[in-house]
């Protein structure tokens, strides 16, 4: 098992940081579920850790709150279901500290602005129809 996981880049924090919660993860698997302890409950203590620092930190707790919890079940070996919460949790990690491209204005193409207004004068003829006729005397 790893030792070490990335939380952000250029930072990686010992796992020693994390918290483990275990349970019994239910579902198939007959007795064995029943018994043993292999759901993996992985708490990474955003506000408590010394790996981060005041920007890393800020910016996590925006987007995640004080602590960041995976939990998975999907393996019957808790020990392959640790490895997976920690994979997990630097996915999570990883898109916290993506950015936004800018999003570049754009304008309505001649053809387009052509195609909403013949639409709005289709439209208006067709009300224009349903109406009662006048009479030219």
């Amino acid at each position: 098992m790893q030792d070490r996981f990335v939380a952000a880049p250029g930072c990686t924090v010992p796992t020693s940081e994390l918290s483990w919660r275990f349970s019994t993860s239910g579902g198939p698997g007959g007795q064995h579920a029943n018994r043993s302890s292999t759901r993996a409950t992985a708490i990474f203590d955003i506000e408590g850790s010394p790996s981060l620092d005041d920007e890393q930190r800020a910016r996590l707790t925006r987007r995640f709150g004080a602590e960041l919890t995976v939990m998975v079940d999907e393996t019957r070996s808790q020990t392959r279901n640790r490895e997976l919460a920690i994979e997990r949790l630097e996915a999570k990690l990883a898109t916290a500290f993506l950015s936004a491209r800018a999003r570049r204005p754009s304008k309505p193409s001649k053809a387009s602005k052509e195609r909403r207004l013949d639409e709005k004068r289709q439209q208006g003829q067709r009300k224009a129809r349903r109406q009662r006729p006048t009479s030219d005397d």
